[in-house]
């Protein structure tokens, strides 16, 4: 009996060289074929096409990112531009207003001096008239005392 045993555990051991693994070997190339047609290529292909995507939208958003850049840049350069010009405007419009003001400035220090000298004018005329008058009522004052004088004495 113990010789039964002996045998059977030899006849079943963990590796039996018998006709079941070359069966077992065309089992697993099999599913090996059937894995790979169902599931790796699929898989294969699904990995391969999102490598692609990825590739692709990383060009493009390169691409994106040059043009933005360069759009970026015609904006700041074109913001200078404008910004030289607003004060090319405001220079010039600062010194018009600088301009205009001494104009005006010098017109009316003419029209004071224009005053002035006539104000000079009619005081100086006003001074004339008023020392003829006194002259006049001096020479009245005058004869009327030498008038009176001369009667007094004669």
């Amino acid at each position: 009996m113990n010789w039964t045993l002996i045998l059977a555990e030899e006849a079943g051991g963990l590796f039996d060289l018998d006709a079941t693994l070359p069966l077992m070997a065309i089992q697993f190339v099999i599913l090996a074929v059937i894995l790979n047609a169902v599931l790796y290529k699929p898989l294969g292909n699904a990995i391969d096409g999102r490598n692609d995507y990825v590739r692709t939208s990383l060009a493009e958003a390169k691409e994106r990112l040059a043009q933005a850049e360069k759009v970026a840049q015609q904006y700041e350069q074109e913001l200078a531009d404008t910004r030289r010009k607003a004060q090319s405007v405001v220079a010039a419009a600062q010194a018009e207003a600088q301009t205009l003001a001494a104009e005006q400035v010098a017109q009316a220090q003419q029209e004071a001096q224009a005053q002035r000298e006539q104000a000079q004018k009619e005081l100086d005329q006003q001074k004339a008239a008023a020392l003829s008058s006194l002259e006049g009522q001096v020479d009245d004052l005058s004869r009327q005392l030498l008038d009176k004088l001369l009667s007094i004495a004669a």
